[in-house]
């Protein structure tokens, strides 16, 4: 291996232990990692179609149906039928599960804040560094 692919492999490697550790600390309230995708979805782009999300997540909308069920059972959805095709359904986001991600976040942030005050001074200035770079590698 070069040394970019060894860097490339254990960035992805360190990443995805961040990614779950962050996931771990918002609470799901029992869903899926796929339904918190869904939601994710409905939340940032405004309601849209099953079929519409389906095809978001790569998956049949028979599937998303089904993970659409779960989150109105949760109070996270509502779902009405589409005003301009009646055989479709369009998924809204409720206010609850605004609060469950705005507080989810929230557990986010505090909990990543006390862990960067374990730090030391320098070692927290070597990630600023260190966030500018990443930031341009993620846009």
């Amino acid at each position: 291996m070069t040394d970019t692919a060894d860097l490339a492999q254990s960035l992805r490697e360190v990443l995805g232990r961040a990614q779950r550790a962050l996931r771990e600390q918002g609470g799901r309230k029992g869903l899926t990692a796929s339904q918190t995708e869904a939601l994710g979805y409905v939340l940032r782009e405004g309601p849209m179609t099953i079929t519409v999300l389906a095809n978001r997540l790569r998956v049949r909308s028979q599937s998303m149906g089904a993970t659409v069920c779960v989150l109105r059972e949760r109070g996270f959805v509502t779902v009405t039928p589409d005003p301009s095709d009646g055989r479709q359904k369009v998924v809204a986001a409720t206010d609850e599960a605004r609060a469950f991600v705005a507080e989810a976040r929230s557990k986010r942030a505090d909990w990543l804040a006390k862990q960067l005050e374990t730090l030391t001074p320098a070692e927290r200035q070597t990630l600023t560094a260190a966030h500018k770079v990443l930031d341009r590698l993620f846009p």
